[in-house]
């Protein structure tokens, strides 16, 4: 079946922000090229421009898609009526599902946006303000069900749980270690929710 404009516009820019991911992850934001994006996805120079102004617009694109879903799935999980450790489950496997599918997007997560000053302009960093409120409103509901210390700070419970899960992704992403499958991707999440509520000490747990 012929394939209609809306289509293939749709299909022309998920080709190009594809290889954006690719080129970005190898080169950096700052040294990848639209010349080598256009190259990457198979296009000609001038049709990246058809869909993107500059090279910043379409980084923008990349990052306003990446905390889109984010926001999306964290309002989802606050607003679910799961037990408390279901909801957390869920943001640890969102992550680790975005490594498995798309391990380019979670590689320009850790290197470019996480962990780069450059890339961090102020909009950006309220991008980051918003994923710790919005989390923190999740483990906030944790403390009033009694299954966090209410003695604690939500927004230091925040810290430490993020801090665990982007730690965990960083030695992954930066080894360049795979998920091997749906067990493996189960046992990690399980790992870093039990240390994070129970703690690392050996009790009757490992019974």
């Amino acid at each position: 079946m012929k394939k209609n404009g809306s289509d293939l516009k749709k299909e022309k820019q998920s080709a190009i922000f594809e290889a954006a991911l690719k080129v970005i992850k190898e080169k950096g934001f700052h040294r990848a090229r639209i010349a080598d994006i256009a190259e990457e996805a198979g296009i000609s120079y001038g049709l990246v421009y058809h869909y993107y102004k500059n090279k910043d617009d379409l980084c923008n694109d990349i990052l306003n898609q990446w905390w889109g879903r984010l926001y999306e799935l964290l309002e989802t999980i606050r607003n679910r009526e799961d037990e408390f450790q279901d909801k957390l489950r869920a943001l640890i496997l969102y992550f680790l599902d975005t490594y498995q599918q798309k391990p380019d997007l979670m590689n320009i997560f850790i290197t470019q946006i996480s962990r780069s000053s450059d890339n961090l302009t102020k909009p950006r960093l309220d991008f980051f303000k918003t994923f710790l409120s919005l989390t923190e409103a999740i483990l906030n509901q944790g403390q009033k069900k009694g299954v966090l210390r209410s003695d604690f700070e939500s927004y230091y419970l925040t810290y430490i749980f993020l801090g665990a899960l982007d730690t965990f992704l960083s030695v992954m992403v930066l080894g360049d270690q795979k998920i091997k499958n749906d067990a493996h991707k189960d046992k990690i999440a399980e790992t870093i929710l039990e240390v994070f509520l129970n703690g690392a000490k050996a009790g009757k747990r490992e019974a």
